[in-house]
């Protein structure tokens, strides 16, 4: 045989040409990424990526045609949406991920895509977005409605440490850190999906349509935002001085020509102003400890890069401390961040309103009224968790 030939023929070949022909975009990612037949005596799942190669194990081979192109589509997805890097990427900013649970999430946001199409089958058992939502949430909503609304993260973040266990019925990673495909391999009964639309449409972009909010996208970092927007509202801007001409006015003399006189134009002050920063504190329990604690860190290494005097104003529904920096001299890591009552951020802005700030920041979860609406801009720092929230005016930071 060519060895061509042979390079690009694999187990799941039949099944890759199935997708190109029902779907002509969906089975390009498929023959975009690379594809490797795992021995036939090797301990291994049907199928199972690492992010950039679908592995084959013997049990591939007896699953129906429609079967596996399910579990192809089904993996091919999981590389398009870059979710074994972002398990990496969340690892490295939690510290402390639950792999299985992690792919539970993953599982059920492309089962979900998945399950609508008719020119391909999903394992039996294999969990949903709408399934997950229901038994972890008490959230009762559609597929397509669930898929525009929740992405990885937001999902894991949600589920983690409550009810996962026994909503979860995907499959765990293997010794060798690939992931498994869809969840239920072992049981080879198989469900047809709904019927949708004209199978010999691409399909390609109802998928990417419903999978707008679990796109891969690229994410600033919340710290290098917080730094660049306290930046530009603390920066020392020189004062006018109406009592002085400006330099370009005493050179021309105060004239633009023979007989003409210039507008008057006046000079700066060389005593700049202190920029000053209000930073609002919510207690009322919503903020986990480390969470605060990094945004403490990064709120202390911006005063003191800046110069920046502070007032750090601590409440729920009423101020409950209040302390004064001096420029550049912000230290938080001894302050008691304790509370417990209900949110009412018109207090803690009013407060913070007689400081005459240049920027505030509020750390919370917005839930809250705020009644009062200050001059000078607010950030809004809020969890990842909260992101559903709306801010009652300023900009919202959210702090994953």
């Amino acid at each position: 045989m060519d060895e061509t030939c042979t390079l690009y023929r694999h187990r799941g070949t039949r099944a890759v040409q199935r997708m190109v022909e029902f779907a002509p975009a969906t089975g390009g990612l498929a023959l975009w990424v690379a594809h490797r037949d795992l021995p036939d005596d090797a301990d291994a799942p049907a199928a199972a990526t690492d992010g950039h190669t679908i592995f084959y194990g013997k049990a591939f081979e007896r699953l129906e045609p429609a079967v596996q192109t399910g579990v192809i589509a089904h993996e091919v997805l999981h590389i398009a949406l870059r979710h074994p890097q972002r398990y990496l990427e969340l690892r490295a900013r939690l510290g402390d991920v639950d792999l299985g649970l992690f792919n539970t999430c993953a599982d059920a946001i492309v089962n979900s895509t998945l399950g609508h199409l008719n020119w391909l089958q999903l394992p039996a058992r294999s969990v949903d977005l709408e399934t997950l939502l229901a038994h972890t949430q008490e959230l009762h909503q559609s597929a397509e409605k669930s898929l525009l609304e929740w992405d990885v993260e937001r999902l894991y973040r949600a589920i983690d440490n409550r009810r996962a266990a026994s909503a979860s019925t995907s499959d765990r990673p293997n010794q060798d850190g690939r992931r498994a495909g869809t969840g239920g391999l072992r049981d080879q009964q198989t469900r047809k999906s709904a019927p949708y639309g004209d199978p010999c449409d691409d399909g390609a972009h109802s998928m990417l349509r419903a999978l707008i909010a679990d796109l891969p996208r690229s994410r600033t970092p919340w710290e290098q935002v917080l730094r660049t927007r306290l930046a530009r509202s603390l920066k020392p801007k020189p004062a006018l001085s109406w009592s002085r001409p400006s330099r370009s006015y005493i050179a021309n003399q105060g004239r633009s020509g023979r007989h003409r006189r210039m507008p008057w134009e006046p000079g700066s002050n060389g005593n700049l102003p202190v920029p000053r920063l209000a930073l609002m504190v919510d207690v009322s329990g919503s903020i986990e400890g480390d969470l605060m604690q990094r945004f403490a860190r990064e709120i202390e290494a911006i005063s003191r890069r800046l110069e920046a005097g502070m007032l750090l104003v601590i409440g729920d529904d009423r101020v409950r401390h209040v302390e004064r920096f001096e420029p550049g001299r912000v230290s938080l890591h001894n302050i008691e961040f304790t509370g417990g009552d209900d949110t009412d951020f018109t207090p803690l802005l009013e407060e913070a309103d007689s400081y005459r700030p240049d920027i505030g920041v509020v750390l919370t979860d917005l839930e809250g009224p705020a009644r009062f609406k200050p001059r000078w801009p607010v950030i809004w720092a809020v969890p990842e968790g909260c992101a559903v929230a709306s801010q009652p005016f300023g900009r919202r930071l959210l702090l994953d």
